[in-house]
């Protein structure tokens, strides 16, 4: 994920400077459709001015009770979707004591609400500002005989060992990887050899929407970032622009992120099951869950969306999705004894509140199964924003840093990750929102190489075949004579790496 604006938990306190107007002008902004694909949904009234929407968690396997159907009728409540196969309900309620009552209904495990602002009415932007190559830049980008364009420009294959990998294979196309973030476009001239129809959706409003167009990003600031991480996993190797991870295996767009750039519980949920119901390899996750930075266990709303989500990914990998994340741009010790959280709600009213990370999880990333993702810059160390904790991070990847701390060697010229834009363009960011891709690339280049391999064994193979790296000490990115963060653990498993820095070669002939 990508560092956050001030009314999200994702911001380095850094200006964004985001400069993505003109290549997102051009994409309509798509509105949700009554649209069922999943059998079990019911359909929802239209929200009134004042509603909220909430989950509601009862047993798995048989959707929900006359008893709890009643009740939440009585309560006040429409069904909007139930995904009967994991126990999870969404509804849209404008009475605000509506989980308070459903939760004493006999039958329901767990209910919350999951915004504070009304239905009416970021989570995935970088860490630092967005440069969107010129044209000229574009036409005159020169790179080695049988490489794209900008590839010169991507340090980051090299470092995985991504461009060696591509010589063994680009991937297979009966593998496909979701994009689960803000929208893709799927017209990009990068993008749309690999892009697969069948397995993309928007589900911002909890409920799929298969119209036609319906995944692709809004005009908003950051709804290009989807678009990005597309490229970054699997844009085509076919002489234009940039090359993806995987550039031979397929993607889909799954949209969580509503109008106004929020991603709420009910569209992950949404998100993974519709992935597990469509055969998905691997589901990235650059994203954090809004509006809690951290969801704690002891908080009856807060509980009910980790118990969601948690069920959702867990379904996905029992159908066989690796599902990665992307660990925050906070510079968080995410295994430290406490935490202070300045920004949750962020669609409401956020004061400071000091949590255990232990028991107040980040969502996706904490969720158990999930691969976290830290991100390391040009030097193959750990970003100078990058979330860190050990027994937290699973694996490291380029994420990229800031060129006075992690510039790359020539002949690339920007310390950044370069990525697609919406509009046929092509950018450089940063952020663990850029590193997680990597890692689901090459997730997805080993389910290519050993195609009956179980969602365990991939995550196995990812985790025995990345480049064990040590504890960087001291940590001084800036060189200010100041540590900036302590590294905890041995060269395999620690606070700032994992198992390591993931390895695309590996991946292919392993």
């Amino acid at each position: 994920m990508t560092a956050p604006r001030t009314r999200s938990r994702r911001l380095v306190a850094l200006p964004l400077g985001m400069v993505m107007a003109t290549a997102l002008a051009i994409l309509p902004n798509v509105t949700a459709s009554a649209a069922d694909a999943v059998p079990t949904a019911t359909t929802a009234t239209t929200a009134d001015a004042t509603s909220l929407s909430y989950i509601v968690n009862v047993a798995t396997g048989r959707g929900p009770s006359t008893t709890v159907k009643k009740a939440i009728a009585d309560a006040g409540g429409t069904i909007v979707i139930s995904y009967d196969r994991i126990g999870v309900i969404v509804v849209h309620s404008s009475n605000r004591d509506f989980a308070r009552t459903v939760r004493k209904v006999p039958g329901v495990q767990s209910a919350g609400v999951t915004r504070n602002a009304p239905l009416a009415a970021q989570s995935t932007t970088e860490a630092g500002a967005t440069r969107v190559l010129s044209a000229k830049e574009v036409a005159s980008a020169q790179s080695a005989e049988g490489q794209d364009p900008l590839e010169s420009s991507q340090w980051d294959l090299s470092a995985i060992k991504a461009d060696k990998a591509h010589e063994k294979t680009l991937g297979s196309r009966d593998v496909t990887v979701a994009v689960i973030d803000t929208g893709v476009d799927d017209t990009h001239p990068d993008l749309a050899p690999n892009f697969n129809r069948q397995a993309s959706v928007n589900c911002a409003s909890g409920k799929p929407d298969t119209a036609d167009g319906a995944w692709r990003p809004s005009a908003s600031e950051g709804a290009a970032h989807g678009t990005h991480v597309a490229g970054e996993i699997a844009a085509a190797k076919n002489g234009i622009g940039m090359t993806g991870v995987a550039p031979g295996v397929r993607f889909s767009a799954i949209k969580v992120s509503d109008p106004e750039d929020y991603v709420y519980a009910e569209a992950v949920v949404c998100g993974f099951v519709w992935a597990a119901e469509h055969h998905v390899d691997v589901t990235n996750n650059s994203y954090y869950t809004d509006p809690w930075n951290f969801n704690c266990l002891d908080d009856p709303d807060q509980r009910a969306l980790v118990d969601a989500t948690t069920r959702a990914s867990r379904y996905a990998e029992r159908k066989g999705t690796v599902n990665v994340a992307a660990a925050g741009n906070e510079s968080h010790d995410l295994d430290a004894d406490s935490l202070t959280d300045p920004a949750s709600p962020n669609d409401g009213t956020p004061g400071d509140r000091v949590i255990d990370p232990h028991k107040c999880l980040v969502l996706p990333p904490q969720l158990p199964g999930v691969v976290t993702v830290a991100a390391t810059g040009a030097k193959g160390i750990k970003s100078s924003f990058s979330n860190y904790g050990r027994h937290v991070i699973d694996l490291a990847a380029p994420g990229g840093d800031f060129p006075l701390y992690q510039p790359p060697a020539a002949p690339a010229t920007d310390g950044r990750i370069l990525g697609t834009m919406p509009g046929g363009t092509w950018a450089y960011t940063m952020g663990t929102s850029m590193a997680s891709p990597h890692v689901a690339g090459v997730a997805a280049l080993i389910k290519s190489t050993h195609p009956h391999a179980t969602a365990g064994q991939v995550k196995a193979l990812l985790y025995s075949q990345a480049d064990a790296t040590p504890c960087t000490d001291p940590y001084d990115i800036d060189s200010d004579g100041k540590i900036d963060a302590v590294c905890k653990g041995p060269k395999n498993h620690n606070g700032f790496y994992g198992r390591g820095i993931v390895n695309a070669l590996n991946a292919v002939t392993k």
